[in-house]
């Protein structure tokens, strides 16, 4: 069921002193392709959901804030000069941002807010992303004047999950969730920060996520061990490649020179991501000529590199997959950090329906449950909604 103002604002009535403040939005996102590339400085290509997160603030007139999780029924309270912050992870999040916004000289005051999501948690949508633009881009109307560009707000949440959550990430999630646009898809370059729009109307195919309702968790040694395998290799090719500062610079010849420097588990995980830069390039030109073929050949060799090189899949992940391939489904892979969530499929309209049937009966039939089909619409970044 779709969230609204409305859900956000009883239970702000409720928890707070009965007044009424502003309310702000940012959404999740889905990633057509472009997995594991944003911190390796590559491209990425994704678009923002209607699906996220509304939070309602009021200054409340002291230096503490008080925060309730709607969905997660839990509320805290913090100092926005406490040094160490809430325990509770999901209250990290907006005291990191909180932190971030005053070390860039927004004077920050204490704040009431209540929030909640219709991102489905571990779904690989980052939820968290949207979530950290949410606050972000609040903090800076209610005290910035707006004054922050937008690109920054997204580097508040990456470092916020950097620094107040262990999360070692890249800046696709939060620059897609605050620069989202309807009706488009976003290239970015996580090296550089530009970014190009990419209308997406497909005429004959839709967006379908298929949700394993594997949670995954990306804290710690899974996913900040990866990088810094890709961080070691592109290091070693520099010895004789100084031009090459992340694999984003490096290719298949490069890494094929130094194979016998590094470990069979690097040298797969390099590869995938050497590929991955490309293979983003590749469906962005497709595209501009309609060829949703090659688009799709691209996701599932996509799916095939996370699955068996970077080794970020489950059983659930490749199942759905190969029912995919069986199908004639036109695109299919692994979306997000992996070990989990969801795939993204590209379909043509007229399989849509039966897909969704089969792919409900035989997800069912080997695992006991259904999986979670979510219908996409490209929606807008960050914004203030009342």
């Amino acid at each position: 069921m779709k969230l609204t103002i409305e859900d956000v604002r009883s239970r702000f009535i409720k928890h707070f002193d009965g007044t009424t403040g502003s309310i702000y939005a940012s959404p999740g996102r889905i990633n057509l392709i472009g997995e594991h590339t944003d911190y390796n400085n590559g491209f990425v290509f994704p678009g923002a959901v209607e699906q996220g997160i509304i939070a309602e603030l009021k200054p409340n007139g002291t230096r503490k804030v008080r925060a309730y999780s709607i969905d997660l029924k839990d509320y805290t309270e913090f100092l926005l000069d406490d040094e160490q912050g809430p325990r509770a992870t999901w209250a990290r999040y907006i005291y990191g941002v909180c932190r971030e916004m005053m070390a860039l000289g927004v004077p920050v005051e204490g704040f009431n807010t209540a929030f909640a999501g219709d991102v489905p948690l571990g779904a690989g949508m980052s939820s968290s992303a949207a979530l950290e633009s949410t606050f972000a881009y609040a903090l800076n109307d209610l005290w910035g004047e707006n004054k922050i560009e937008k690109m920054e707000l997204a580097r508040v949440g990456q470092r916020t999950e950097h620094k107040y959550v262990g999360v070692n990430c890249g800046i696709m999630d939060q620059a897609i969730s605050v620069l989202g646009k309807k009706g488009a898809l976003l290239r970015l370059d996580c090296r550089s920060g530009e970014y190009e729009y990419f209308p997406w109307n497909p005429k004959g195919y839709q967006l379908l996520l298929v949700n394993s309702c594997v949670k995954h968790e990306l804290v710690g040694s899974p996913y900040n061990e990866r990088r810094l395998s890709c961080e070691k290799v592109a290091a070693v090719i520099a010895k004789k490649h100084p031009e090459v500062s992340s694999l984003r610079d490096a290719n298949y010849e490069m890494l094929d020179e130094i194979k016998s420097e590094i470990t069979d588990t690097e040298y797969r995980r390099a590869r995938y991501v050497i590929g991955e830069v490309a293979r983003v390039l590749a469906v962005c030109d497709a595209l501009q000529k309609d060829d949703y073929e090659t688009v799709g050949r691209m996701m599932y060799e996509t799916h095939y590199g996370l699955s068996k090189e970077y080794e970020v899949s489950c059983e659930e992940l490749d199942y759905l997959n190969d029912i995919a391939k069986e199908e004639g489904v036109t695109g299919s892979r692994i979306m997000g950090g992996g070990f989990g969530g969801c795939t993204i499929n590209l379909i043509a309209d007229e399989l849509v329906d039966n897909f969704k049937k089969v792919v409900t009966e035989k997800f069912k039939a080997r695992y006991g449950k259904e999986p979670i089909l979510i219908d996409v619409v490209i929606g807008d970044g960050a914004r203030k909604l009342c």
